[in-house]
């Protein structure tokens, strides 16, 4: 007797259709049924789905903001050798001039460049950090399209172009130091959007186990977090957060480590009060009799129930991650000086009343991100309920 192992037949040999590419995912992704539906649940709610997916997009472009606004080339080929500067940094020295860092904008190297090989730039020529010294009018200078030509006439005769079609657009104007807006737009929505996903996700994991340890082991343990928990909260986190400004230039981690130190609360509730709710439930009475270890109980057990409540206040809590941000931007007390910040444009546009620009293109970035995050936000809570179903 043979050992021999036959294959079964394929779909198609059994005459069968062969599955569709969403079929296929579904099989490997290996949905339960319940997550299936709810999985379901979010795609029927059209504006949540096409939120989350503008979301995704608008969030992937931004990372790679060095590729879509820089004062570097992405490419340059110079005496049949490929350089990239947009990756590293080439002295001057590398194009015939000084040991120093090098100015792509410099007439002289762009010259220099034109001569020998050719520069592939990126859409926008500007970083958040450059600044316009060609500008025709004094910063903060309206957006390009909106100059007449004859506000053009002294900055193109220098530079060698004609009128304003001639000079290197800033497409939304420039702040009051001469910095592109749409630059510091598109890094500034990077900065937020990663400041607020890293405050959200740690802030969330020390709040799950704190409400875990609370709800699970309740009593003595309960009332003295309890009790830690409306001291700690009664600490002004804003006077904290001027008195380290006045002592340090906050960087982006002083600042995440400091917001961290009170954000952690936002979740303790909800799922101390799950905990609380599931410890006495017949399959944990049957899980300890068994002789399973309390960690295992509440990471085997009861978070996978706890987490259904929690996923539902993620995209509220990163909206809110976001805006603490942009306030504090907005006030001063943010991230250092020089930074690409929303709360800093817009605080911009309230000290420039004159330049409409910048306060409006902060706020439509602003508006437009949490009202993204909100409608993504909706969907997963009505994803998670198990009364709403969806035809």
């Amino acid at each position: 007797m043979s050992d021999t192992l036959i294959a079964p037949p394929t779909a198609a040999l059994r005459g069968e259709a062969p599955l569709a590419p969403a079929e296929a995912a579904q099989g490997w992704l290996k949905l339960s049924p319940i997550n299936r539906r709810r999985l379901d649940n979010f795609k029927a709610n059209r504006r949540g789905w096409w939120s989350l997916w503008i979301f995704l997009t608008l969030f992937v472009l931004s990372l790679f903001a060095e590729f879509l606004a820089n004062d570097r080339p992405l490419i340059v080929r110079y005496k049949g050798e490929w350089l990239f500067p947009v990756a590293v940094n080439y002295p001057e020295e590398k194009f015939g001039g000084f040991l120093a860092t090098t100015d792509y904008r410099d007439p002289v190297i762009a010259k220099e460049i034109g001569a020998n090989g050719f520069a592939v730039w990126p859409p926008i020529r500007y970083s958040y950090r450059t600044h316009n010294l060609d500008l025709p009018v004094p910063a903060p200078a309206p957006p390009t399209w909106m100059l007449r030509d004859e506000q053009c006439k002294g900055v193109a005769q220098r530079t060698g172009g004609t009128g304003c079609r001639g000079l290197e657009w800033n497409w939304l104007g420039t702040d009051d130091q001469g910095r592109d807006v749409v630059a510091r737009l598109i890094y500034g929505f990077r900065i937020s959007i990663l400041f607020g996903l890293i405050l959200c996700g740690i802030s969330s994991v020390i709040g799950i186990a704190a409400g875990a340890i609370q709800g699970y082991f309740g009593g003595w343990t309960d009332l003295i977090f309890q009790r830690v928990i409306e001291i700690w909260t009664s600490i002004p986190a804003l006077y904290l957060l001027i008195i380290v400004a006045a002592i340090i230039t906050p960087s982006f981690f002083v600042l995440l480590g400091i917001l961290l130190l009170f954000s952690w609360v936002a979740l303790v509730g909800v799922v101390r009060a799950e905990f609380l709710r599931a410890r006495n439930f017949e399959y944990v009475r049957a899980a300890r009799a068994l002789g399973l270890s309390d960690r295992a109980i509440m990471v085997k057990h009861l978070l996978p129930n706890a987490m259904v409540a929690t996923l539902t206040f993620l995209p509220f809590i990163l909206n809110g991650s976001i805006t603490t941000l942009t306030s504090l931007d907005f006030l001063g007390f943010g991230l250092p000086p020089g930074s690409p910040s929303l709360g800093e444009l817009l605080a911009q546009g309230k000290s420039n009343l004159q330049a409409p620009w910048l306060g409006l293109s902060g706020f439509v970035v602003i508006a437009l991100m949490l009202s993204l995050l909100i409608f993504i936000g909706e969907a997963v809570r009505d994803a998670f309920d198990p009364r709403k179903t969806f035809a």
